[in-house]
């Protein structure tokens, strides 16, 4: 525990010496771009790849998550939600339920959360609630790589607070991603600011390498059983 702290700060470290880089290039109006057509196609192989062959590996682990959730909440297996995808344009994300259906409505998780059921919280920490997904990746709409897909209603308030916020739009979100394997779950706004450091390091110095450390630390993550 103690260790997975101490890693954590030294990444918040890091990434804050960019920060001031960051905005300085945002101040001298660099036009912001998203991939090149090469790194685009890199992305894609890696999306076809690995996202094809989790979705096979998976589909043992997406029937028993079935059953689990009609055992433990009765209602509807996925849930459905419109969220903010390439160059702003909304989307349908696909997951599975984790939540008992109408629950206390709160954009943010919290730790402990009551409207989380059992096997829920597994799905959580496991990440197989964003098994789904695979099928966003399929129509082109996500990467497996990429800033997290964030819910239209929230992406408002965001823009409204955070300045160019709308950056990490550049490119479209991904199921995993810098900012989901090396910080918390966000809860709160100030959450949101840390990790549009994290998705515009990632955006601005994306490489295929950068693209196999992310998912290879992802895998970590669902080994080790933490959410992101």
């Amino acid at each position: 525990m103690i260790l997975s702290i101490q890693k954590y700060n030294h990444n918040i470290k890091i990434f804050k010496k960019n920060e001031l880089a960051m905005k300085k290039t945002i101040n001298k109006n660099k036009q912001l771009k998203g991939y090149t057509k090469f790194q685009y196609f890199q992305k894609r192989m890696v999306d076809v790849i690995v996202g094809g062959s989790l979705l096979l590996v998976s589909f043992p682990i997406a029937l028993y998550t079935t059953y689990r959730i009609k055992k433990e909440s009765p209602g509807t297996i996925f849930f459905k939600q419109s969220r903010i995808g390439l160059n702003g344009k909304p989307f349908t994300c696909y997951k599975f339920r984790s939540m008992h259906e109408d629950s206390q409505f709160n954009p943010y998780t919290q730790e402990n959360d009551s409207r989380i059921f059992a096997y829920g919280n597994t799905m959580r920490k496991m990440r197989i609630d964003e098994l789904p997904q695979l099928l966003n990746i399929i129509k082109g709409e996500m990467h497996l790589v990429g800033p997290r897909a964030e819910w239209d209603i929230l992406v408002k308030d965001y823009e409204n607070i955070i300045p160019n916020y709308h950056n990490r739009h550049l490119v479209a979100p991904g199921i995993t991603g810098l900012a989901q394997v090396c910080y918390p779950y966000g809860r709160n706004v100030e959450d949101a600011k840390e990790k549009l450091k994290f998705d515009m390091e990632y955006i601005n110095n994306w490489s295929l390498w950068q693209e196999i450390k992310v998912i290879y630390k992802t895998i970590e993550v669902v080994l080790g059983k933490r959410g992101m």
